[in-house]
């Protein structure tokens, strides 16, 4: 009692919180030993913990990276916590793996563990990847077994990485800092990484008075670019309308005989069966709703094309459940009947059809808008007539004379595939959704504008389930407004969706048929589709090379010629000129002696001589000698002239 006494003095008069705690503490403990009576033992643990519960600790949290993170928390005694218990590592799900310094030890001490109270999470990376070796824990289960998604696929990496043609080939592929929880058992399956796609943005495009920034995920230059330059020529808006929604699934079924197939597609047709058919399907799901029953007949085998609107759902999946309900249904009158396939190909799902075609499948879009003739010559840089007539001759003719099924038009796939990753969509369904037919006609009183207009039957898109859950891709439809369900009106956002996308569309055929009018396509890809050359004078073991499946070849081409810049075009009475977008503007370098404006690169000068600029040689069995070549001869492949105006983006009729 009196060493307490004198210790509390001291602390009072002299030293802090801190070091009064671990002097009774220490203090105290050395007295029970030393002491026969335990009760002034007790008065010490008891003085100690009273203060330990008034006085604050830091915790330090390491995270993967070795980042320490000093946390501020209240620590409550309880009897018996030691000073080494004091200070704790936390760590996130994820952020620390098992201890992998130590040697793994045996297979059947890790099948001990592993079936063991502690689990196969309890084991260390390197045991985990010997029982998956070892055939002992199943490679897509790391996920379920070791009760984290990333130390999973890092696990999982180690596995695949020695099966692969080059060791390192997973070294650039990233898998940090990434979500896996919403891709596990929705999206993916023995996940290694995820794989970063650009995405850029056209517009603002003005689709039913609203306007939209529209994302589109590619890795084609001049893609976004050029539907941009879109955007911009559609100054009187887009206008686009669904004309039909429904998703569809068509089983195959047999029967005895083709008799028999006959009666089940008469009894199909009549009104009062097909209510006992809706009945079953509609009770699968509160949106799917069937709508029509289209039957086709081979021989004894039957095919049903079931159609229904699935709300907001892409609706694979929901129409899948329901069809299962509805032939249950028919079987209770038809008991003979065999289902052969869930799907017989007559839905017609991710692949080329004409049915798809003509009665449609998912959304079935049309749009149109007006260009006025001023913006198709100062824009689009061409001519409604030349528009109209390169417009009939590719997209009719020349379709027709290929066979084409539902490929009326320019590029739309291009497009569709862009938003559809963008936006979380099933990419292999850009099959049936970029069905598209591209119409132009001369407009006006005059015919001096033009009269555009996209249909699409069949866009298969949704704006809930499947990859439109992880946050990247919802991120993409937040920008559009149309993210998740529609709780007042089921169906509306993936439908508005749908309207935005085919809109999308027309602007990218509208600028990718007024390049090929006025014949700036190829010219187009050399500019904005290809590498940039170094800013220095390269060396000539650093020029590009063309791959040839005969002879490797290289490129010699003069030094470039940048125009200066032209006269600037007279004022005009128009209001249609549209604000730069610096960020979408490749510059070309400034090389006169003063210090003007840089001009953004542009193709309006007239086109490159091939026969002079670009000079490909084969080479023999060695190289010739060109010491009298300069370095000043060697440059890029292609002319870079100045830009006549800032805000196009396009590439412009020379």
């Amino acid at each position: 009692m009196v060493i307490l006494a004198a210790l509390i003095i001291k602390y009072v008069l002299f030293e802090s919180h801190g070091q009064l705690e671990e002097s009774l503490i220490h203090d105290s403990l050395n007295h029970q030993q030393d002491s026969p009576s335990n009760s002034s033992a007790k008065a010490g643990k008891s003085m100690a913990s009273g203060l330990r519960q008034r006085t604050r600790c830091h915790t330090v949290s390491f995270s993967r990276q070795g980042e320490e993170v000093a946390v501020e928390t209240d620590k409550e005694d309880r009897g018996s916590q030691t000073e080494e218990q004091v200070v704790e590592v936390v760590s996130e799900p994820g952020a620390l793996s098992v201890d992998d310094s130590q040697p793994p030890r045996t297979l059947e001490e890790c099948v001990a563990v592993m079936k063991s109270e502690a689990g196969a999470k309890s084991l260390s990376d390197s045991e985990v990847v010997l029982l998956v070796e070892k055939k002992q824990l199943p490679g897509y289960q790391l996920e379920k077994v070791l009760g984290d998604p990333l130390r999973a696929v890092g696990v999982r990496r180690r596995v695949v990485a020695p099966h692969t043609a080059h060791l390192s080939a997973l070294d650039a592929l990233p898998y940090c800092h990434y979500d896996y929880s919403k891709v596990v058992g929705v999206c993916c399956e023995n996940v290694v990484g995820y794989m970063p796609v650009p995405v850029g943005v056209a517009g603002p495009l003005l689709v039913n008075g609203k306007k939209y920034m529209v994302p589109l995920a590619t890795t084609e230059g001049c893609l976004v670019a050029s539907t941009n330059r879109g955007c911009r020529a559609l100054v009187n808006g887009v206008k686009s309308q669904i004309i039909r929604d429904g998703m569809t699934r068509a089983p195959s079924v047999r029967l005895p005989s083709a008799t028999q197939a006959t009666e089940v597609y008469m009894w199909l047709r009549k009104r009062e069966n097909f209510a006992i058919i809706k009945e079953g399907f509609d009770s699968t799901s509160r949106y799917a709703r069937l709508q029509d029953l289209h039957v086709g007949i081979a021989g004894r085998l039957l095919y049903m094309r079931f159609v229904a609107h699935t709300g907001d759902a892409m609706g694979m999946n929901m129409v899948s459940k329901g069809t299962e309900a509805g032939l249950k249904a028919l079987k209770k009158f038809f008991p003979e009947m065999e289902v052969l396939s869930m799907s017989g190909n007559y839905c017609v799902d991710k692949k080329p059809s004409a049915i798809n075609w003509i009665e449609g499948r998912g959304k079935s879009v049309v749009c149109e808008a007006v260009v006025p003739g001023k913006v198709v010559t100062d824009v689009l840089k061409t001519r409604v007539s030349a528009l109209v007539e390169a417009c009939i001759t590719k997209n009719l003719v020349g379709s027709s004379l290929a066979g084409s099924i539902g490929g009326n038009n320019a590029h739309a796939a291009n497009i569709v595939a862009a938003m559809f990753i963008a936006c979380g969509q099933d990419p292999a369904q850009v099959v049936g959704s970029s069905n598209c037919m591209t119409l132009m006609e001369q407009w006006g009183e005059y015919g001096e504008d033009l009269h555009i207009t996209v249909t699409m039957p069949s866009l298969e898109v949704g704006t809930v389930g499947g990859g439109t859950s992880l946050q990247p891709q919802a991120s993409c439809l937040s920008m559009l407004n149309v993210k998740g369900a529609n709780v007042e009106n089921p169906g509306e956002n993936a439908c508005q969706f749908a309207k935005i996308l085919a809109s999308t569309v027309l602007a990218g055929e509208l600028s990718l048929m007024s390049a090929l009018a006025a014949g700036h396509l190829v010219k187009s890809h050399m500019a904005h589709n290809r590498a940039k050359p170094p800013a220095t004078k390269p060396s000539s073991a650093s020029l590009p090379s063309i791959p040839s499946s005969e002879n490797i070849v290289t490129i010699k081409t003069t030094s470039p010629t940048i125009s200066a810049p032209p006269a600037p075009l007279p004022p005009t009475t128009t209001s249609l000129s549209c604000p730069a977008i610096p960020a979408l503007l490749p510059i070309a370098p400034n090389t006169s002696e003063d210090s003007g404006t840089r001009h953004p690169v542009s193709l309006t000068s007239s086109p490159v001589e091939p026969l002079q600029s670009l000079v490909i040689e084969e080479l023999s069995g060695k190289k010739k000698n060109k010491s009298a070549e300069t370095d000043e001869q060697v440059s890029s492949t292609y002319v870079v002239p100045a830009c006549q105006d800032p805000q196009n983006m396009s590439l412009p009729h020379s």
